[in-house]
């Protein structure tokens, strides 16, 4: 170490001994040259101020598109994420095939360090309507006329549990408040943004009526429990964040089983009927004890307490095919209970409207009273729960280093891609990259421009430089010829005018760094320039000042001109010091 650290030492000493004459003189001689003459003033200055405006522009142009790409690529991924799971296919992250929310490699994707956050979430297409508006408007003839109308708005709900990363979203909230969800209290609830918010005229606390397509169109009632707004318009106005278990409520996921007791009558006995909906929507299986079947009910006569059971799921071509190739199975019951008379005939009977009497016991019907004159029973229907909470749209990934991501990526990919879940699933891993290709791709060819301008600047400033520096040299070359006949040689001339540029050079990156970094820093702090949040994403030029990107663009701008300076200092070795005397 002692030998490294003498060698440097050294070193040192050697290369400021050769420079100290050179930097001697340029120092000297500098004034002389900034304050020079009529022809070589002008010159000088037109070098300096190229130099700073190859600097302003420069470092304005990789601060904002920078900025650009940091901001619109968090927004991006703040609506979705890094990563997304799901099942595979060719549908869309919105219109997929729901997946088990339970699977094997969650345990081994958490414990991934490149991994932030897991959370499952779900997507729904809705319809927003509205409250009715009075529209006022001149007819053909001139008079006044006023109609109601309703305002309809398309987007999707994206359902998000009590694990939800709101981190994003809370630096975007303007008002109410970001709920819990997770919970029966939050489950009508939604965040929209200020676009929606404006075209629907809502404010926090209004009820939203939203459509949805399902079997049939179902109409629900929503609270607008916050406001948000990211200036990333195109996704504002498309997604509402919701509670999870709603949309998977509404998306029919999972299957889900009652019983009921229909209005019909087989020789006086009743008719136990299974109503299942979910799954494949198309083939259903029952069992009712006995194992799956196709048989979706059956007759009873009760003449005591019976509780009867329903376990029911889909199928696709055998309805005794094994679990793992259909849905999740949801179970039902329904009690009946003897309170009068144990006949073991029924004599049940149908009205006039070709219905059961039935004797209401509770408000949601769910309990009630039959009589057939014989026997009074009591039944009570028990709904299953659904399964339609074992299943979602996705899981979404987040990752600590955006860097890193196509590592992650592959990691991912790895565990999930290509592999036969245990319950059935087949599922595919994609980078917000994949999935939002035009606007990346877009924010890709900025790199492209900012090559170009970086190129074009630095070559203005070299021209001008080289100019200067030629001009210099001819309306200097007595001092040139005065240097060469005491015998200074031709490289120590040189380096006293490149070491000459390099002070002019400093000069004008010194007022190009001041004046490139006051404006980025104006527009970061109080938005002088606005942006089309419909054309450019964002509501005002983003800025993103990098100590690294800095540090390059100065050293690179020093180096560059001074490299490119040593070809046209070159002319110094072409005077000759008697004809420069002379001349002068």
């Amino acid at each position: 170490m002692l030998f490294k650290h003498k060698t440097f030492v050294y070193f040192s000493r050697k290369v400021s001994e050769k420079l100290a004459f050179e930097y001697f003189i340029s120092k000297k001689t500098l004034k002389s040259v900034v304050q020079g003459k009529k022809v070589s003033k002008p010159i000088v200055r037109i070098s300096v101020i190229s130099i700073a405006l190859a600097v302003i522009v420069n470092l304005i142009t990789i601060a904002v598109v920078t900025g650009f790409q940091q901001e619109v690529r968090q927004k991006v991924s703040g609506f979705g994420s890094h990563i997304f799971i799901m099942e595979a296919s060719e549908n869309s992250i919105y219109e997929s095939d729901p997946v088990q929310k339970s699977q094997s490699f969650l345990a081994d994707l958490k414990a991934d360090p490149g991994i932030k956050s897991i959370s499952p979430v779900g997507y729904k297409p809705v319809l927003l309507q509205s409250e009715e508006r009075d529209i006022s408007y001149k007819l053909a003839n001139g008079k006044d006329t006023t109609e109601s109308q309703y305002q309809v708005q398309g987007a999707v709900i994206k359902g998000v549990d009590a694990d939800y990363d709101w981190t994003f979203f809370k630096n975007y909230l303007l008002e109410g408040v970001l709920p819990t969800f997770g919970h029966d209290s939050t489950e009508n609830q939604l965040v929209i943004s200020k676009k929606l918010a404006v075209d629907l005229n809502y404010k926090v606390g209004d009820r939203v009526s939203a459509f949805f397509v399902k079997q049939q169109p179902v109409k629900r009632k929503f609270v607008i429990a916050g406001i948000y707004e990211t200036g990333l318009e195109e996704f504002d106005k498309q997604v509402v964040l919701g509670s999870l278990g709603a949309v998977q409520k509404l998306n029919d996921w999972g299957i889900k089983a009652s019983i009921e007791v229909a209005d019909t009558i087989i020789n006086g006995q009743l008719v136990i009927k299974g109503n299942v909906t979910g799954g494949n929507g198309v083939n259903f299986r029952y069992d009712w004890g006995n194992g799956f079947d196709t048989y979706m009910g059956f007759s009873l006569c009760p003449h005591k307490d019976t509780t009867i059971r329903l376990i029911a799921t889909d199928y696709w071509t055998n309805p005794r095919e094994i679990m793992a190739e259909s849905a999740i199975p949801d179970t039902a019951y329904l009690k009946i209970t003897v309170e009068e008379g144990a006949e073991y005939r029924c004599y049940f009977e149908l009205n006039e409207e070709g219905e059961l009497e039935r004797e209401y016991l509770n408000e949601d019907g769910t309990k009630f009273a039959l009589d057939d004159g014989t026997k009074r029973i009591v039944v009570e229907i028990i709904d299953g729960k659904g399964s339609s909470h074992e299943y979602i749209s996705g899981f979404e990934i987040m990752v600590n280093d955006w860097e890193k991501l196509d590592e992650t990526l592959a990691r991912t990919r790895a565990r999930v891609e290509m592999i036969m879940m245990p319950n059935g699933d087949v599922l595919q891993a994609s980078s917000i990259i994949e999935n939002e290709p035009d606007i990346f791709v877009w924010l890709g060819f900025l790199d492209l421009n900012v090559i170009i301008i970086l190129v074009l600047m630095i070559v203005i400033g070299i021209i001008n430089m080289g100019s200067a520096l030629l001009v210099l040299i001819l309306i200097r070359s007595n001092f040139i010829g005065m240097m060469k006949a005491m015998g200074a040689n031709n490289w120590s001339i040189r380096k006293i005018f490149l070491i000459q540029s390099g002070f002019l050079i400093g000069r004008g990156m010194l007022w190009g760094n001041l004046i490139g970094l006051g404006i980025c820093l104006a527009q970061k702090y109080f938005g002088l320039i606005p942006l089309d949040p419909e054309v450019y994403y964002l509501s005002q030029v983003p800025i993103e000042i990098n100590i690294w990107h800095w540090l390059l663009l100065n050293v690179g701008t020093l180096v560059v001109c001074l490299s490119a300076l040593i070809i046209p200092s070159m002319v110094i070795a072409r005077i000759n010091p008697v004809k420069a005397i002379k001349f002068n």
